[in-house]
């Protein structure tokens, strides 16, 4: 096929030995079918941020560092050199999403580079060599269902661990190749220390997976494993082998107002008692003490 315009360099500085097909064309990029000496690969082309149709970007950038302080002051001002940071940090995002989880144990795509908006990544391949369906494409028994489920949800559990929640996890960006669910498409990982969204978009990554494969197998509806690997979370006690019970009693106790009003007024009589008494301390020639 004709080489496209944003692979010509890969193909020029020897990175790409031929183009095969073009995969798909979504919301966010193109991907094609490399040949990259004997093996085949996927290239993804990410569209330019006017042409791209994702959504809400800020939201999921918040809490991502940026190291470089004039970096930093210009992508918060929006200069066009700011714009232009902004929006390579947003293509940085996926690359450094892929090696961190593939490091923690996560099944994701192999990357083997990022050159110019384009990423060179492993192909997810099928038992007869072929590319991978996603997981919408594919019929499943209940049991698969259930297997596929519990692999999901231990490798969310893993980003978790490591950092970082996927944000827009839905059975369009989980490939199935021979050995089960590869999870895709991660420009907008969410830091899951530093977002304000971070739970509600854990919950709704993992409520999209309970309902899809709820479709197969009704029992997995009434799990609450979101919320419980959350919960987990915060307290420090969630770890990568962490077993969860897909069961989670939400905190239903209503706060005595009466009392917590009672509380605060005795903190404010005491620190009022304490001021009084350094002041009689000060008065008397003594250098008061802290409490």
């Amino acid at each position: 096929m004709k080489i496209p315009k944003r692979l010509q360099p890969l193909v020029d500085d020897g990175m790409i030995d031929e183009v095969l097909v073009q995969l798909m064309s979504g919301k966010e990029a193109q991907v094609y079918v490399v040949r990259c000496g004997e093996e085949v690969r996927c290239a993804k082309v990410f569209k330019e941020a006017k042409q791209r149709s994702f959504k809400q970007a800020v939201q999921y950038q918040e809490g991502r560092k940026e190291r470089n302080s004039r970096r930093s002051r210009a992508m918060a001002k929006k200069t066009r050199y700011g714009q232009k940071e902004q929006e390579q940090a947003w293509l940085n995002a996926e690359v450094d999403a892929l090696y961190r989880l593939a490091s923690a144990g996560v099944r994701v795509p192999e990357p083997h580079g990022f050159v110019d908006g384009v990423l060179l990544m492993e192909m997810i391949s099928d038992a007869e060599g072929n590319v991978a369906p996603r997981l919408d494409e594919v019929t499943l028994t209940p049991e698969q269902a259930e297997t596929y489920y519990a692999k999901v949800i231990q490798d969310v559990v893993k980003m978790l661990c490591a950092g970082l929640i996927h944000g827009d996890l839905s059975e369009f960006n989980v490939l199935v190749d021979a050995s089960g669910p590869v999870i895709i498409d991660l420009p907008q990982a969410v830091d899951a220390a530093g977002n304000n969204s971070a739970a509600a978009m854990l919950y709704r990554d993992v409520d999209n997976m309970r309902n899809y494969f709820g479709q197969f197998a009704p029992e997995l509806l009434n799990t609450e494993y979101g919320r419980e690997m959350w919960a987990l979370y915060e307290t420090g006690e969630l770890h990568p082998d962490s077993k969860l019970t897909g069961h989670f009693d939400a905190d239903t106790h209503i706060a005595n107002v009466d009392e917590l009003m009672e509380v605060i007024d005795d903190a404010k009589e005491e620190e009022a008692e304490r001021q009084a008494r350094m002041r009689d301390d000060d008065d008397d020639g003594e250098i008061p003490q802290p409490y």
